[in-house]
């Protein structure tokens, strides 16, 4: 049994035909939000392809709501597949996480910095 299917209605933000979005227990800045699918799916590979092709829309929705909050000066959109790619919750969600200048000393690489030395280049 997934964690996401006990969540409160009134922690969503926002439910679409395939996800439902709520902010993040443990946020990595003000406002980060998570886009998990409505039913069971283990990660994004899992999903139909109509799932798929929805996602994006659900970003969009999900910048808009982070939006009427703060205004970030870029974000970071991510998806952990599987225990190897730092995945602990086995029910797909997708992070879309505002960042801000000065949030931390070295933002470059961003993303790459998922494995130790390999955000540097």
């Amino acid at each position: 049994m997934s964690i996401f299917l006990n969540i409160s209605e009134e922690r969503v933000l926002f439910r679409g035909e395939y996800f439902f979005m709520i902010y993040d227990a443990f946020p990595v800045s003000p406002q980060h939000i998570l886009i998990i699918s409505n039913s069971l799916k283990e990660d994004y590979f899992s999903l139909s392809i109509e799932e798929q092709l929805a996602l994006p829309e659900m970003v969009r929705k999900a910048k808009s709501i982070i939006e009427n909050e703060v205004v970030p000066d870029g974000y970071n959109i991510g998806m952990n597949c599987g225990s190897a790619g730092g995945q602990t919750v086995m029910h797909f969600h997708c992070h879309v996480i505002p960042r801000f200048l000065g949030d931390m000393e070295n933002p470059r690489g961003g993303i790459r910095h998922c494995i130790q030395g390999k955000g540097d280049y």
